[in-house]
């Protein structure tokens, strides 16, 4: 147990540290190829680790255009509107919009899923959430030294992975496909898809910086997306997935203070609005064990 909460804590460290990553490769190359080279280098020794265990079998192509919309929901667009987010945002913000990923994976099941009833206490956990979102947008100010394009980038990322965790529940759980299988086939398929897609042009240039380059390979690839996955596969099969998606309240915290350590300015403004989201959130889970 000890060893499932660790790996807890650390999963929220390294998706909570993505974000500076995401500055650092932005700023020599373009969104859409930072996103091919995390699925990339997420991709390799996830597929090692799968044809080692040999979990992917040629009878899963049945399932194919389940894995093409996997890919695009919980891969490819949300990788993209994270890095686009934050490619225009301080990392600090970007962290903390990226809280409310379970305030829309909520929102999703309460539409698409009959067993997931709505509560009072859900709704106000979800108003909370929202209104943290309008505080670090600051919206009352016009949206003043805050991008609103990067906010709806980061919420458009957060929409479509929570409605990937709504897709996955109605259409693949019940499949009882191994979770290393179904990582496999989503990101193998992104690579393919955004190697198609995107312009290569200048890409690069992400090799004019070290630590530009070490931190998408290394930061984004390996550690952000093929051992995240990895991790947060060995907590959902430990503690179980409601347990589990505490690694996402732990991100937004992780972003603001690294955000801080760089020197980003962090007010009280954006404190408030960390609070609001993780209350949001923590009310919606409060309110759907109530429910169970």
């Amino acid at each position: 147990m000890f060893r499932a909460y660790t790996a807890l804590i650390l999963l929220g460290v390294i998706w909570g540290s993505n974000f500076i990553f995401m500055k650092w490769a932005t700023a020599l190359i373009t969104p859409s190829q930072t996103v091919f080279l995390r699925v990339l280098f997420g991709f390799i020794p996830l597929a090692l680790i799968a044809w080692r265990h040999k979990v992917i079998k040629r009878g899963q192509l049945v399932y194919l255009p389940h894995f093409i919309v996997m890919s695009v929901l919980a891969t490819s667009f949300y990788y993209y509107g994270f890095i686009a987010g934050t490619a225009l945002l301080p990392s600090s913000i970007a962290g903390l919009l990226s809280g409310s990923i379970p305030i829309f994976t909520f929102l999703g099941a309460a539409l698409f899923l009959p067993e997931e009833r709505p509560t009072k206490q859900m709704a106000l956990g979800v108003a909370l959430g929202f209104a943290g979102i309008a505080l670090s947008a600051r919206l009352w100010q016009g949206g003043m030294n805050i991008s609103l394009i990067g906010v709806l980038w980061m919420l458009a990322g957060s929409l479509s992975v929570g409605a990937s965790f709504v897709y996955a529940r109605r259409f693949l759980s019940h499949l009882k496909l191994p979770p290393l299988a179904l990582a496999t086939w989503q990101i193998g398929l992104a690579v393919m898809t955004l190697a198609m897609l995107i312009d290569f042009d200048g890409i690069t240039h992400i090799a004019t910086d070290t630590q530009a380059l070490w931190g998408t390979i290394l930061g984004l690839g390996v550690l952000g997306t093929g051992a995240a996955f990895l991790i947060y596969y060995f907590i959902i099969e430990t503690l179980g997935s409601v347990r589990a998606a505490g690694a996402t309240y732990i991100a937004p915290i992780v972003a603001v203070i690294i955000g801080a350590i760089i020197g980003e300015i962090i007010t009280y403004v954006e404190i408030i609005a960390l609070l609001l989201i993780f209350s949001g959130v923590l009310l919606i889970q409060i309110g759907r064990k109530k429910v169970k």
